[in-house]
């Protein structure tokens, strides 16, 4: 398993991904849904997999870098497949979004609301989201920017396996995980 995580590690693959006539990256793993988050939500736990949510927009250099270097090392497309119900919002989009707490907004209105700057953004979300919440009070964890495979790998697992709930947070576990790599225990 080592050598598999440290080759995932050192392992860069580019390769085109197709863009949609919006300019969005087009994923199997993105899920066409009504943007309602509640019904989202339920559609995730009803196949028993964690609802993330990722904010891009067209031209984004670094949603590029995941989607043609992150994204397509198998062990993360296969987590994103089997794992994840992954719902992509535009920044800049109009398309309504319902956030947990019932508040509906165009996405560029929606995403100003959460206070998100940085594309990608990936938010994750628990198993229940208390009545009233929205989608910023309620995620476990909300990763903006582009990273590399191996934090994109352990922040994956990290949320699937909730340690959220625990005490080791997500830099520790990372930590972690990349010595366990490295071979340094």
């Amino acid at each position: 398993m080592i050598m598999a995580l440290t080759a995932l590690a050192l392992a860069s693959p580019v390769c085109a991904v197709e863009l949609g006539d919006d300019g969005l990256h087009k994923a199997p793993w993105l899920r066409e849904t009504f943007k309602d988050l509640r019904e989202d939500l339920a559609e995730a736990e009803a196949n028993d997999q964690r609802l993330m949510v990722i904010i891009e927009q067209r031209g984004c250099i670094y949603c590029t870098r995941m989607h043609e270097e992150v994204f397509v090392q198998p062990e993360i497309e296969e987590m994103l497949e089997n794992d994840y119900f992954v719902v992509r919002l535009n920044m800049f989009g109009d398309v309504e979004v319902t956030d947990f707490d019932g508040t509906t907004l165009p996405e560029k209105q929606m995403v100003a609301k959460w206070g998100a700057l940085f594309t990608p953004t990936m938010m994750f979300f628990p198993h229940d989201v208390p009545e009233g919440e929205t989608a910023t009070q309620a995620a476990v964890a909300t990763m903006p920017g582009a990273f590399g495979a191996s934090t994109t790998f352990d922040l994956l697992n990290w949320v699937r396996d909730e340690g959220y709930l625990g005490e080791e947070g997500f830099q520790t576990y990372h930590a972690r995980m990349h010595n366990a790599r490295e071979g340094g225990g």
